[in-house]
């Protein structure tokens, strides 16, 4: 369990004291590892912040591992595991993130290359509440670096340069390995590479993400190959390699967090804007979503209303929609459980309509949703329901993404008139996919779709959107628009 905490100032509030976890990859550092993970311990925290080290030796060869126990045993700060072959940086620090129990992980390598007393200065972005992740940054004014080998140099800012064209920031050091995370939040981000190329995918992914970036200046004091750098120019390779592959590639939530069709709407910008063409219309001035999710269909429906509220249950999609509309006046997020009556209780009488998108079919009891969503709106109020379409599609894509059921218009209809609602239309939509849904749940017996083919489909949405009116095959989705009675 985490230590005992006292109070402490996070933000605009004080809470707890806090807990940073000070993730340790170690490989072959048997000359310099005493001292820098001594240097780690004693380095100044800001607010009274306690601190755990976890150590994760990348099966070193040269006598590391056994500096490491004895360290372990004389300070209960350090937790150290061991990895029996060895399998790189990225490894590491996904091994030792699985044992963070602190606030804020903050990533060390254990090579004297970088100055702990930086700490303070990399957290206090955090601690105000302006940032989701901070970085340390070797190439701003302010940093005090060694002067190392042109080309190295060189090969570091192109690569910044690179990711930041891919990833639309303006880091100035994108392979620095001072990273501080919220816990929560890169616990929820997958990381899948081994090597160096952790740098260039969490970067990316943080952009993707839009988490709050910060860059502060540091201290490094650079080691020459001969001194025992490890990194190579294969690694530079494979950093542009990552780059690429995760520009084109989605992969921003680990699995407990996988409601795909978050994930999978970010890269299919115009089917979502396919979707939102039709759903606009129906629209009032005081709109309140459910499950609004990371806010891709939000961002693009709530422009002209008086009031938008967008809700979740879920705390890192609640962040996720905080960052995104921070400084839109008419966007009110909230938190919000579908299944609580008493959640929906402060927003009767404030709405003239309710969205409900992709939420209805993972409700064990649907009917008791539309209940809670009849609670809130007056005679004549409008719900707008997005769901799947077909029972007869149901497969093993439903069940990855938690799906209870799909529907059929007559079955929808008859639960809405059931639940206080009368069904003014319904629209079927996109029945070319239901083709693709068909052979991946029910022939491939698929978890889940491939991502390039999303991509595929999305370029040319143009023409399934004039072949939608013709085509035989009932639609993939339901779109239903339905008043109270």
């Amino acid at each position: 369990m985490p230590a005992r905490r006292r109070s402490a100032r996070f933000g605009n509030v004080y809470t707890l004291s806090l807990l940073l976890s000070i993730l340790v990859p170690v490989y072959n550092e048997r000359t310099v590892v005493e001292r820098s993970l001594l240097q780690v311990l004693a380095a100044p925290l800001p607010d009274d912040m306690q601190r755990e080290l976890i150590v994760v030796d990348d099966c070193s060869q040269d006598g590391t591992y056994s500096i490491l126990e004895r360290l372990a045993e004389e300070d209960s700060r350090i937790r150290l595991f061991r990895h029996g072959v060895n399998r790189g940086k990225g490894a590491a620090i996904r091994s030792a993130l699985e044992y963070a129990r602190g606030d804020f992980c903050l990533v060390q390598d254990a090579d004297l290359e970088y100055d702990p007393g930086d700490f303070p200065k990399l957290l206090r972005p955090l601690l105000d509440g302006h940032a989701d992740a901070v970085f340390g940054s070797r190439y701003l004014p302010a940093a005090q670096t060694r002067v190392l080998p042109f080309w190295h140099s060189l090969i570091n800012k192109t690569l910044t340069l690179i990711s930041n064209m891919f990833c639309n920031l303006a880091v100035t050091d994108m392979e620095t390995c001072y990273k501080v995370f919220r816990t929560d939040i890169l616990k929820s981000i997958p990381i899948r590479s081994d090597r160096f190329g952790f740098e260039p995918e969490i970067t990316m992914k943080s952009a993707k993400r839009k988490l709050r970036i910060y860059e502060v200046p540091i201290n490094y004091h650079g080691r020459t190959y001969e001194e025992g750098k490890k990194i190579g120019w294969k690694d530079g390779l494979n950093a542009l390699k990552v780059i690429l592959h995760f520009w084109l590639i989605d992969d921003l939530y680990v699995g407990r967090y996988g409601r795909g069709f978050l994930n999978n709407l970010t890269g299919t910008p115009q089917y979502v804007r396919w979707i939102c063409e039709t759903i606009r219309p129906h629209l009032g001035d005081y709109v309140l979503e459910i499950g609004a999710g990371i806010g891709t269909l939000s961002g693009r429906l709530m422009s002209r209303r008086f009031c938008y509220y967008a809700t979740e249950s879920d705390q890192l999609y609640l962040h996720a929609l905080q960052n995104r509309f921070l400084r839109i006046p008419n966007v009110v997020v909230r938190y919000l459980r579908p299944d609580d009556d008493g959640d929906f209780s402060p927003f009767a009488g404030a709405v003239d309509t309710v969205l409900c998108l992709n939420v209805l079919e993972l409700m064990e009891d649907d009917a008791g949703l539309l209940n809670r969503i009849a609670s809130v709106l007056g005679p004549g109020g409008r719900l707008v329901l997005l769901v799947p379409g077909g029972p007869g599609l149901y497969g093993t894509l439903d069940e990855t993404l938690g799906h209870q059921r799909r529907y059929s218009a007559r079955g929808l209809r008859q639960l809405l008139h059931k639940t206080g609602f009368t069904a003014d239309s319904i629209y079927e939509i996109n029945r070319v996919s239901t083709l693709v849904w068909r052979l991946y749940g029910h022939g491939l017996k698929a978890k889940r779709l491939n991502k390039s083919l999303l991509k595929v489909f999305d370029k040319t949405i143009w023409f399934w959107r004039i072949a939608d009116r013709l085509l035989p095959m009932q639609g993939l989705s339901l779109i239903a628009v339905a008043t109270r009675q």
